[in-house]
């Protein structure tokens, strides 16, 4: 299966994360690559330890781009996301996986750090047994097409419009 997790609206990464908890139930052995998070701490990761014998995440990115006060020229972000694809290759195609998810590749995608076209590719690699989630906004239409299932989360009220930052636990 390819699914892919979409839109404006909170909790693409936190579906991503419930489907990781349910596959653990039932001793899958899975790998999230974060695409964007970079050496900004999530508390999945935290929880990654606790579940090290299935679970591998590895925040491999540069971190945001063009946001969050971001000092990485974009060919660093560029090189890192070249380099987040090769490792993702890596990792799919070693047949090790049940489940893969490429947290924010769509983001990686929009923002012309990687091609929708080499996206393909990969998951055209992904071996009988593995299913795949990518996650992130907007993802391209090509991608949508080649999944079994999209979920697209509609923004409809955000903390963040009244002024209220990101919450330890809630949002990261």
């Amino acid at each position: 299966m390819l699914i892919v997790y979409t839109g404006n609206g909170k909790g693409k990464t936190t579906a991503a994360l419930g489907l990781i908890f349910r596959a653990l139930g039932y001793g899958w052995k899975i790998c999230m690559i974060q695409f964007i998070k970079g050496d900004w701490h999530c508390g999945e990761l935290d929880t990654a330890k606790q579940f090290s014998e299935n679970l591998e995440i590895y925040p491999i990115g540069e971190g945001f781009y063009k946001i969050r006060g971001d000092k990485k020229t974009e060919n660093e972000h560029k090189a890192s996301a070249q380099s987040s694809l090769k490792f993702a290759e890596e990792k799919l195609t070693s047949g090790e996986y049940d489940l893969i998810i490429f947290d924010e590749i769509n983001n990686a995608i929009e923002m012309n750090l990687i091609s929708v076209e080499q996206v393909l590719k990969l998951v055209e690699k992904t071996p009988e047994k593995t299913d795949v989630v990518c996650t992130g906004r907007n993802a391209p239409t090509e991608l949508i097409e080649m999944a079994d299932l999209v979920t697209e989360m509609k923004e409809i009220k955000h903390p963040f419009q009244q002024g209220i930052s990101a919450k330890k636990g809630l949002d990261f």
